[in-house]
Parts: C-alpha cells; sequence; structure tokens
C-alpha cells in the first residue's frame, strides 16, 4: 500500500507561500454530481498530517467520515466544488471538473487564501481553461506552478486530504437524494448492479447523465464502472 507523504507539497513550500491538494471524485459515475475538493496547507501548517490519512479509495466510509475534522483542522483552509449532472451533460466532464474546482477555490480564496502552487492527480493537466472558460473560473484556476503526479491521492498528504473531502461530501449528496429503487445510498451513482438493474426497470431520472451510455439506451459519450 502507498503511503502519503508531505515531500511532494514542502518542496513547492520553498518557493510558494500556500500549495493546494486537488483531486476529482465522481468522474466515472453515471449518476450525481462531479465534485473536486481542494485543501490548502502553507509553511506554517504542522508537519504531521492527520493519523490514518490515505487516498479516499482505500479507507472504509467510517473511516473517511472520521477523518474531515482532523484534516479541516491540519489544513490552513479547505472546499469542495460541484458540477451536476445537468452541467456535465451541457459541457462535457472536463469543462464540468474545471466548474467544480473553480467553485471550491473560488470558497478558499474568498476565505482570504491565495494559493499559487497546486499538485494534481494524474498526466492531465484539466485545470486549464479552455476557450469557452468564463473570466471568473479563469481566474479561479490561475496558478502559477501545477505539478502533476500519478497517484498523487494516494502519495501526497495533502491530495490525499482533498480527496477525502471530496468523497465524503459528494457520497453524503448521493444518499440524500430522492431514490425510487437506484440504490444510492449503496452506489452513490456509479454502475454497481442495483444501480443497473434500477435503470433497466425505471429508466434515468433527473440526476443520471443522459448524454452518456447509459445501459438504458440513451446516447452519448462512455460512462465509468468503478466508484473514485
Amino acid at each position: 500500500m502507498l503511503l502519503p507523504t508531505r515531500e511532494v507539497e514542502r518542496r513547492l513550500l520553498r518557493r510558494h507561500d500556500l500549495v493546494a491538494g486537488i483531486d476529482e471524485v465522481g468522474r466515472g459515475a453515471l449518476a450525481g454530481p462531479v465534485s473536486v475538493g481542494v485543501a490548502v496547507v502553507g509553511r506554517a501548517t504542522r508537519r504531521r498530517f492527520p493519523d490514518g490519512l490515505r487516498d479516499s479509495k482505500l479507507l472504509p466510509p467510517g473511516a473517511r467520515e472520521g477523518l474531515c475534522g482532523p484534516i479541516r483542522a491540519w489544513v490552513a483552509g479547505s472546499a469542495v466544488g460541484h458540477a451536476s449532472s445537468g452541467e456535465i451533460d451541457d459541457v462535457g466532464i472536463i469543462a464540468a471538473l474545471r466548474l467544480a474546482a473553480s467553485r471550491a477555490l473560488a470558497t478558499v480564496r474568498a476565505d482570504g487564501l491565495e494559493p499559487t502552487a497546486a499538485i494534481l492527480d494524474g498526466t492531465h493537466n484539466w485545470l486549464v481553461p479552455d476557450l469557452f472558460s468564463d473570466d471568473a473560473a479563469r481566474d479561479a484556476l490561475a496558478f502559477d506552478e501545477v505539478v502533476m503526479r500519478v497517484k498523487a491521492d494516494a502519495q501526497c498528504a495533502v491530495v490525499a486530504a482533498a480527496s477525502v473531502l471530496a468523497k465524503v461530501e459528494r457520497d453524503s449528496l448521493m444518499v440524500g437524494l430522492p431514490d425510487p429503487g437506484y440504490g444510492w445510498a449503496r452506489n452513490k451513482g456509479y454502475g454497481a448492479a442495483t444501480h443497473l438493474d434500477g435503470l433497466a426497470r425505471l429508466g434515468p431520472c433527473e440526476h443520471h447523465r443522459r448524454s452518456w451510455n447509459l445501459p438504458c439506451g440513451t446516447v452519448s459519450a462512455p460512462g465509468g464502472m468503478i466508484d473514485g
């Protein structure tokens, strides 16, 4: 099991006063929002991060929920932003990720924090605004430096913190949705058997990503089947 460290963020903190860890949740779901967590650390952040902090996918629900308070006490600031299923249908998943990230970062900056560097999971910097991004999104997503790391959510403590906050908040949103038989409480909108059975019986509802290749026959880009 990969264990997170503060190596990458501490290296960035030699050049930046504040560093943001950013991670997304719900990208591969068939229903519900895509959510982006942002956690910010600074030079004054204590060296030791919360015990048990891991990539959210490696933690059971109770452990994730129990970490939220210690994470918020550890970081300089944090926020989670969301883009709805309708927004995903309207602009596509990558632009929706940017939209969710811009909302989270706007909240962080409204609290007086201005991170100038970010650590992002993966190899694709989806934070870079496209031609259709508005000025507010461009401003919110502006960083002097973005470091990409494969498995950053497992290797970098500040990204793991962002992943836990985003996962817990998105899961809570999904559990709170009206559920005529899709099994949101268990599958959180991902393509589990209970969800697919509900789609076959009921068809899609307002919370489904109707532009995706849903098993009930609606058309478009492929959706994911793995919880994230």
